[in-house]
């Protein structure tokens, strides 16, 4: 397919800070999938890619935590999937397609949300090409329902359909402080499910995963909602905003393989501090994995 053909399925949002215009030294690639068509609660995290890029220009490229520079990586932002409105499964196959073809032309593919749904179309085909894949997961939910009001595709059953894709040992869930009953019991009983917490079980997985390819899944709600308030469904009680980069960092030296980070909703935060904790922890994922 290669870079003509993917922009057939892509349009330009305006770039996040500093990403340059070659997609073929590009080592990491910036995608947006602004799709919320199961959200349940507060519809707008369609809004969220854009938001982010839009923002990203009031943070440095500069990283004390890292010590790094956004100008010394090259990156590319390819833009939004097009996505045919209302239509889920073939909002997921053609998200699905895009990052195959990114996977195929070497690129680390990052992808900003929109719904948490999107996150099962990139571990589809990183399960393909990275056998053995884990995926670590931070949400304030669980979403491992085996369907919502009779769907299979859902934001709230997300994490059942990645489960079955990648085997539920190969998933780590932190941060999770809400979900069914059941949910928790499948949790406990299946995956590696750490609820409530994120950096004492996470430091404890890092160091089992080291050599194995690693997928990242981000939801921005994990973070208490007196941090991040724009998200489509807050709840109280989750870690700071300081915890989530702590979280992030932790993950250096990891075969990190791919990312996304999902459920940004800008319609509820006036003050963007949201939109502005995301487009940080993408500059951090830059630094990180963009290398």
């Amino acid at each position: 397919m290669g870079v003509v053909a993917l922009h057939e399925f892509l349009e330009s949002c305006g770039g996040f800070m500093g990403a340059g215009n070659d997609y073929r030294s590009a080592r990491l690639v910036l995608v947006g999938a602004p799709m919320d068509f199961t959200v349940s609660f507060r519809p707008g995290t369609r809004s969220g890619p854009r938001r982010i890029r839009e923002v990203s220009v009031g943070l440095e490229e500069y990283s004390p935590y890292l010590q790094r520079d956004l100008k010394d990586y090259c990156y590319y932002d390819a833009g939004d999937v097009v996505l045919p409105f209302g239509h889920v499964p073939q909002s997921l196959n053609r998200l699905e397609s895009v990052v195959g073809q990114l996977l195929a032309d070497g690129k680390f593919p990052l992808v900003l949300g929109g719904e948490h749904l999107i996150a099962l179309a990139p571990v589809k085909q990183m399960a393909r090409a990275f056998p053995g894949l884990n995926v670590l997961h931070f949400d304030a939910h669980a979403d491992l329902r085996e369907d919502y009001l009779g769907e299979s595709l859902s934001h709230a059953t997300v994490m059942r359909r990645v489960a079955e894709v990648v085997g539920s040992r190969n998933l780590h869930q932190f941060g999770i402080r809400s979900g069914t009953a059941g949910e928790f019991a499948y949790g406990r009983e299946n995956t590696g499910f750490y609820p409530f917490e994120i950096l004492t079980p996470l430091q404890q997985v890092v160091d089992r995963l080291h050599g194995c390819p690693v997928y990242v899944t981000l939801d921005i709600d994990v973070v208490d909602p007196a941090f991040a308030p724009g998200t489509g469904t807050p709840e109280p009680g989750g870690c700071s905003s300081a915890e989530i980069m702590a979280a992030l960092h932790m993950l250096k030296g990891l075969n990190v393989v791919g990312m996304d980070l999902v459920e940004v909703c800008p319609v509820y935060d006036q003050s963007d501090r949201t939109s502005l904790l995301a487009a940080k922890l993408v500059r951090e994922a830059i630094l990180l994995f963009g290398g």
